[in-house]
């Protein structure tokens, strides 16, 4: 029995260097895709939205009002919005891992047009991605009001 000790220290002395060397894949992983979704969004690529977000996705703007999963891919299918700008301001991406969650915080630049005029605003999100058996999906959004 007090033969194991040395391998039960050496094992413990491994896997919390093994789980940081995951758990940094995985924020990678995560900044990856989120700014694939963004870029998804800019470019209306509603296939791609659709591989991201996860089957029960929301998101909650900062005035209460809730956009699900469907009306965001049906929004990029019809071209409603035009982006010019779609962009995480470089540096603010932070990404924080609890295991299979990851919440991604970044502040955002949009400047597009859609029926009812122009807009340019700037504003924080925070995006919740979930590990599921088909990879990360983009789980849950909440964006602040433009910021002044």
């Amino acid at each position: 029995m007090l033969d194991a000790l040395p391998i039960i220290s050496e094992v413990s002395a491994v896997a919390p260097a093994q789980w940081e060397v995951r758990a940094e894949a995985d924020r990678l992983d995560v900044a990856r895709l989120d700014l694939a979704f963004q870029a998804a969004v800019k470019r209306n690529d509603a296939d791609a939205i659709e591989r991201i977000l996860h089957p029960h996705f929301f998101l909650v703007l900062g005035n209460g009002t809730v956009v699900t999963r469907d009306e965001l891919i049906a929004e990029a299918r019809s071209q409603a919005v035009q982006y010019e700008i779609q962009d995480e301001d470089a540096g603010t991406q932070l990404v924080r891992l609890w295991g299979d969650t990851a919440v991604v915080t970044a502040r955002l630049r949009i400047k597009g047009s859609r029926a009812g005029g122009d807009f340019d605003r700037t504003l924080w999100f925070s995006d919740t991605y979930v590990r599921t058996a088909d990879g990360w999906k983009y789980a849950f959004a909440q964006a602040s009001l433009p910021l002044p």
